[in-house]
């Protein structure tokens, strides 16, 4: 069995759907689909029977929602600071619950549950576009791109 700790999570191993691979630089895991194995452990934590612990509140919302704590601070109505709190020791009752709340109805596809995370992703998206100018023939054309840097880092 492989212990998974990736994300912060300390209570999960896998049974299977993993494979050792030797590397220049020691052993490394390889876990297949892993996208799938995400989504599923998000929908498992949401049933846990236990309190959630910090490390599993923030893996639910770096795999599950993917979003800063800014943005799912705005959505659970409060401050990022309270959420980076919580995700460094443990949610308060109330956060947990709405956590898995929001993250059970989103993943069994409630509608306006997946709009309004959507619409927190497409302004995570925005904040971090890029304008690139660029000039042809005497004009000038702008181009937006993804901060692709910046965007990772914000989510960390």
């Amino acid at each position: 069995m492989y212990h998974y700790t990736e994300g912060g999570l300390r209570n999960v191993w896998l049974a299977n759907g993993y494979k050792i691979k030797k590397t220049p630089y020691g052993d490394a895991v390889a876990v297949e689909q892993g996208d799938e194995l995400e989504a599923e452990l998000c929908r498992a934590l949401a049933r846990k029977p236990a309190p959630l612990t910090g490390g599993e509140f923030r893996f639910i919302r770096l795999s599950g929602f993917k979003l800063s704590q800014a943005a799912l601070a705005q959505m659970l109505g409060c401050d990022a600071q309270s959420l980076a709190r919580w995700e460094k020791s443990r949610p308060t009752k109330g956060a947990d619950r709405l956590m898995r709340l929001f993250y059970a109805a989103h993943s069994d596809g409630n509608e306006p549950i997946r709009a309004v995370v959507g619409r927190l992703q497409a302004i995570e998206r925005a904040r971090h576009t890029r304008i690139e100018m660029t000039s042809r023939k005497g004009e000038w054309e702008s181009v937006f791109k993804a901060d692709l840097e910046k965007n990772s880092a914000e989510l960390a």
